[in-house]
């Protein structure tokens, strides 16, 4: 017997994740939430849910007094703190064991110890593991010693991972700004400003290697992810195994994860991660002890849920196979799907899904991660990431196959996504030939995004005119069947729609029959089934999955691209004659894009700025994004101040141009 009651300190999908394992393993379980999250599915899903008080992050996911008591009153056995929040953190581990509750982790030494990547990497040396050469400290120790570095250099939290902080430093001056950043992100994250500087390898391949450890001095490693697309430093492509590592080099990484894992006396699963250049040598970067939001491909590829193997760990089982047990199977790739926008720097995009559709799962080469079943709204509170999908088939061929399907048959209407930017990446000939590292994104940016905007021309605009045109006119069908069928025989409907700054008009005549701009369209199948409509034009098949929102705009997706359109109604000539001459958008406006916390204001009224300048850093969804000064000015006016939280949209300073 594992546990009979297990409480999860955590929400979202890696709540479901653990609920899911939990559930096949007959232990109940117990779930905790905030006010923001009392309608998700991790609450609706568990046997038993609780309240947090409080309305921050603090307060309350991040509350170990408060998640403690709830689990001691309720009798849990355990407690599983997933990824992000307590999962790291050694005094929870602390807590929970003085509360005797089982961890489902390692210890608080261990946790400790590789929680702060300066006495992580003197640990790895003293294991014979490569570390790259790097100084820590307060900015003003860097500084003096900033004349001794080799530039570039990597500058992050010494306490923190998952990319928070991260800066790449080309030149000397540039310094003291990236220190003074990281630290202060640091601070707010992980509770410590301590800095640390790495040589920067340009081109490196990001591995890690999943471990798993028992109590009983047993260590295995279950192969290495490939984790080299990346974007602001956090993953978005994950693949296992790494098509970069072959037999010998795999067992070289595979038995350095083990001998560091045992030699820290390590219990439960863990990953070590390392950066490899282009020479394939490799080096220690961290050990997190945790796991993974990746986890999901090693599970495709040994057929081992890592979830179980945390908890029979945890609850003093041996490990029930070596090393010599597992074995490696096919190639899994994942996909982080998440609210943001690609063609705008990836910044964070949270609001409301107006409509959700995840693809089918049909058979066990696709698995779809998530906490949404519905529509939402995703708070600018959590992290922005919204769901995984995994592939898994014989080759890596295959699997990017899958994926692109997969990708093709995900539907988010209602908030900026990465799904098409995620299709379009597989796509390319260089990722399929295996032609990446860690800088992917940003080397192949114009690529990318040139891959979006041609993919958009993929599939005629006027089937989704059509397809909306026939949801409107099938959703607005008189009730009365005879009413009906004389409507259909003799209609001829002529209306217009609106897409951005185009009007288009289309003329329907009966069922399978449209005009758009005067060019005809015949249709082999034209049929509305709930919110989707199905068609099947020049032997083709398509299905467009509509929605609306509250203010009569349509949202249309089919294989990846999403399109807005809206019916033209009398007043908007009116309207456009407004927009199309300045408005209340002029350019000396500095808007706020999202919703976020005024974390630093660079500049105050009355200074000159030049075009590029940083003039404020709006925190939102975890991540830091610099505003920039669109073009040399003045600053005439600043209406927010530091530590304010703004909504998107919201004008934030007035410039006037120098």
């Amino acid at each position: 017997m594992y546990y009979k009651r297990l409480l999860i300190a955590n929400r979202g999908e890696i709540a479901v994740r653990i609920i899911r394992t939990a559930r096949l393993l007959g232990i109940s379980t117990l779930v905790i939430y905030s006010d923001k999250d009392k309608d998700s599915d991790h609450v609706n899903l568990a046997d038993e849910a609780y309240p947090l008080k409080g309305d921050d992050l603090i307060s309350t996911y991040l509350n170990k007094e408060q998640i403690i008591r709830i689990a001691v009153e309720n009798k849990a056995d355990a407690i599983h703190p997933g990824y992000g929040f307590l999962a790291e953190n050694p005094m929870f581990s602390d807590v929970c064991t003085q509360a005797g509750i089982d961890f489902v982790g390692p210890d608080a030494k261990s946790i400790e110890l590789m929680g702060n990547k300066v006495n992580a990497r003197k640990f790895a040396v003293k294991q014979n593991l490569p570390v790259l050469e790097g100084i820590v400290g307060d900015k003003e120790a860097l500084l003096k010693q900033a004349d001794q570095l080799q530039f570039p250099v990597l500058v992050k939290a010494a306490a923190g991972g998952g990319g928070k902080g991260m800066r790449i430093v080309r030149l000397i001056a540039d310094l003291e700004e990236a220190i003074t950043a990281t630290s202060r992100e640091a601070e707010k994250y992980f509770g410590d400003g301590e800095v640390l500087l790495e040589r920067y390898i340009e081109n490196p391949r990001h591995i890690e290697v999943q471990v798993l450890a028992d109590k009983h001095g047993n260590a295995v490693h279950l192969f290495e992810r490939e984790c080299s697309i990346q974007r602001r430093f956090q993953k978005i492509i994950e693949e296992a195994p790494s098509v970069s590592v072959g037999p010998e080099l795999r067992e070289r990484m595979g038995q350095a994860a083990v001998r560091l894992t045992q030699a820290l006396g390590y219990s439960n699963a863990g990953t070590i991660e390392f950066l490899m250049d282009e020479n394939q040598e490799f080096y220690f970067l961290e050990m997190n002890t945790r796991i993974q939001v990746e986890h999901p491909v090693t599970e495709m590829i040994t057929g081992i849920d890592l979830v179980e193997q945390q908890l029979a760990v945890s609850s003093g089982k041996k490990l029930a196979f070596t090393q010599n047990d597992i074995c490696l199977n096919g190639h899994a790739i994942e996909a982080r799907i998440y609210a943001e926008d690609p063609e705008h720097d990836f910044i964070p995009a949270p609001g409301d899904i107006e409509f959700y559709k995840e693809p089918i799962v049909t058979n066990t080469k696709l698995r779809v991660d998530s906490a949404l079943s519905k529509a939402c709204t995703i708070h600018p509170d959590f992290d922005p990431m919204i769901s995984k999908l995994i592939v898994w088939d014989e080759t890596r061929e295959l699997a990017i196959d899958g994926l692109k399907q997969a990708l093709s048959d995900y539907h988010i209407h209602g908030i900026e996504n990465n799904i098409h930017f995620l299709k379009n990446l597989i796509g390319t000939g260089a990722f399929k030939q295996n032609q990446i590292s860690t800088h992917f994104c940003k080397q192949n940016e114009k690529l990318l995004l040139d891959c979006m905007r041609n993919d958009q021309k993929s599939i005629d605009h006027a089937l989704f005119h059509i397809a909306f045109s026939h949801y409107d006119l099938q959703i607005s069908k008189p009730n009365n069947i005879w009413e009906e069928i004389g409507y259909w025989r003799n209609a001829r409907k002529a209306f217009k729609l609106i897409q951005g700054e185009k009007t288009i008009e289309i003329v329907n005549y009966g069922d399978l029959t449209y005009v758009v701009d005067n060019k005809d369209y015949s249709f082999e199948k034209l049929n509305l089934n709930e919110n989707c409509v199905e068609m099947i034009y020049e032997g083709k098949i398509y299905s467009f999955f509509i929605s609306k929102n509250f203010s009569n705009e349509a949202h249309i997706s089919c294989q990846g691209i999403l399109m807005s359109l809206r019916r033209w109604s009398d007043s908007d000539n009116e309207l456009y004659n407004e927009s199309f001459e300045g408005g209340g958008n002029s350019s000396d406006k500095i808007i706020a894009p999202l919703p976020g916390k005024v974390v630093k204001l660079n500049v105050k009224e009355g200074d000159k700025i030049q075009k590029s300048d940083v003039l404020l850093i709006l925190e939102s969804m975890k991540m830091e994004n610099s505003i920039l000064a669109p073009f040399d000015a003045v600053v005439a006016e600043i209406t927010i101040k530091e530590g304010e939280q703004v909504q998107s949209q919201m004008e934030l300073i007035k410039l006037v141009e120098a």
